[in-house]
């Protein structure tokens, strides 16, 4: 049965954050709102968590999945970041940016994308993600909560709980999200590209 709790958007109730933190670490599915769209995460670490999250979004292997980061020295930790990358992605975080950065051992490798053995990374500017970013203490697997054949990230958490009702564990409501995702800038090559226009301005990278 998929538990529907409401959040506060912009001051998170600690006792929820709490419980939330607890379901992920258990390897339970959860669904929460981000500054860009919401976005369905899991623990980094869950096989079968991480599984489920493929189903949903009916994604294959070759898709980038998503860890959210609470600050840049955690992305320093899962990702190959050089200087002058670094330098970008100081002035743009946190945002409705994900960066496609080669990973390091730290990143179970069944989350890379299987060729490039690359994976997104991403800070977001929402109250509710950096506090549970903060609890969890390492970062969480995630992915835009976009359905298959979805032109649009679902954005009304009446349809989210409508839609996903049993697929996932637990959906944190904090209202209306976004209809856009973020934008993705991909900086596995020498010079940065553009891989989707989203909230993010993408004009800093090309």
């Amino acid at each position: 049965m998929t538990q529907h709790w409401h959040l506060h958007p912009d001051n998170p109730q600690p006792r929820l954050l709490k419980q939330a933190v607890d379901r992920l670490k258990a390897g339970e599915l959860l669904v929460m709102a981000t500054d860009a769209s919401y976005v369905l995460v899991c623990h980094i670490g869950d096989k079968a968590a991480l599984e489920r999250l493929r189903r949903v979004r009916g994604l294959d292997d070759h898709h980038h999945l998503t860890l959210l980061c609470r600050d840049l020295s955690e992305i320093g930790t899962y990702a190959k970041v050089d200087n002058s990358v670094f330098r970008l992605l100081k002035a743009h975080t946190p945002g409705a940016y994900t960066f496609i950065l080669p990973g390091t051992k730290e990143v179970p490798k069944r989350l890379l994308h299987p060729k490039k053995q690359t994976i997104g990374i991403r800070i977001p500017d929402h109250p509710v993600a950096q506090g549970l970013l903060e609890l969890m203490g390492e970062p969480l697997l995630s992915t835009t909560l976009q359905m298959p054949g979805d032109s649009e990230p679902l954005n009304d958490p009446e349809d989210i709980v409508s839609q996903l009702q049993k697929r996932v564990d637990v959906i944190l409501d904090s209202g209306y999200g976004g209809l856009m995702s973020t934008t993705v800038v991909d900086f596995s090559d020498d010079n940065p590209v553009v891989l989707r226009e989203g909230l993010g301005d993408p004009s800093p990278f090309q």
